[in-house]
């Protein structure tokens, strides 16, 4: 069982990584674009303020989060840019916003008891569930903003969480892509930031995904195509998942041309609005 206080400093990390990224920019380059298109770095903070508020409303605010449902259910391909841009705000404020939100909404996650499910856009997520989710947006959204800048951001032990993600939604992968469930799992074998081993899957599958635990986070939050990244799948199953896999919910995401680094705006699916696949398991 993962512990809820862990992931929990985890997530703050992460917020605060990205946030010392952005909180001595000029204005004026919070309008930069990101690999996301039609999104500045304005707009990425802001989408995270929302999506932390839609995740307080599931823990603490049960006919709030329904109504948020009924919202989206209203726009479901573009709900999270109308909730996004409904969270943009001038930049002091918006600052506050989204540093205000996620302290709320750690307080929320960490008074839920072990065992109870919280209501999500077409699933229901535990709180361990739910800050790993948190974690790998803001990862996620960090990197956009981190290529807007021309940053290079070292990885930290915090990706074995979007590893863990990653391996579970292997099958959500291709029923997005309207593939079949794959009938052979993949085992993962990933270098950590440190050089330790990280190992996802049955040890004796015939199907097999290994490389840098970097390299597969950018992958599966589809920041980088595959075909810019030091991975290696043996066997067909583990080969169709690389080129189709995602982390995030919802249709399948446009990913990344090969070469589309950093200043590359377009091309890039906004991940699922942190409207992860719940993947099941221990968490």
């Amino acid at each position: 069982m993962v512990d809820l206080d862990s992931l929990l400093t985890d997530l703050a990390a992460e917020s605060d990584d990205l946030d010392a990224l952005v909180t001595e920019l000029p204005e004026a380059d919070w309008a930069r674009p990101t690999p996301a298109e039609g999104w500045t770095i304005a707009h990425q903070i802001a989408h995270l303020a929302w999506t932390d508020h839609v995740a307080l409303l599931a823990a603490t605010d049960v006919d709030g989060f329904a109504e948020s449902i009924q919202h989206a259910a209203t726009d479901p391909y573009g709900f999270i840019d109308r909730g996004t841009a409904e969270f943009l705000a001038p930049v002091p404020e918006l600052l506050t916003r989204w540093r205000s939100g996620r302290t709320a909404l750690a307080h929320a996650l960490s008074g839920i008891p072990a065992g109870i499910k919280l209501p999500w856009y077409g699933t229901r997520m535990s709180a361990a569930s739910m800050a790993t989710a948190r974690i790998m947006e803001t990862w996620a959204h960090g990197e956009d903003v981190a290529d807007a800048l021309g940053r290079t951001r070292t990885p930290t032990d915090r990706l074995r969480h979007i590893a863990y993600l990653g391996s579970r939604t292997v099958g959500h992968s291709f029923a997005a892509h309207g593939r079949p469930f794959p009938d052979a799992p993949v085992r993962i074998e990933l270098r950590g930031p440190d050089g330790d081993d990280w190992t996802f899957g049955p040890a004796d599958a015939v199907n097999r995904v290994s490389g840098p635990a970097l390299d597969f986070c950018l992958l599966v939050t589809q920041r980088r195509h595959r075909a810019d990244l030091a991975l290696v799948a043996v066997g067909p199953v583990a080969d169709e998942w690389l080129d189709i896999a995602q982390i995030f919910a919802g249709p399948p995401g446009t990913g990344r041309e090969p070469g589309a680094g950093r200043h590359e705006p377009g091309g890039s699916q906004e991940p699922g609005g942190g409207i992860v696949a719940e993947p099941g398991g221990p968490r």
